[in-house]
């Protein structure tokens, strides 16, 4: 059995990719003003403008 390290956060889906973006100011500053009003991290406010994306795709 391996051993689980002190701060280990446990998920049902584990985030084990990174992905790069180029963006210029005004974009950041947008995502910024987005992530401070739903209090979330960019990576999840990217995710879920990822998944609206899909959603509207698959339709």
């Amino acid at each position: 059995m391996s051993a689980i390290k002190k701060g280990t956060k446990l998920t049902d889906n584990p985030k084990d990719f990174m992905l790069r973006v180029r963006m210029d100011k005004a974009t950041v500053e947008k995502l910024d003003t987005v992530c401070k009003e739903q209090k979330k991290s960019r990576s999840e406010v990217v995710r879920n403008g990822i998944e609206e994306q899909y959603q509207k795709t698959t339709k």
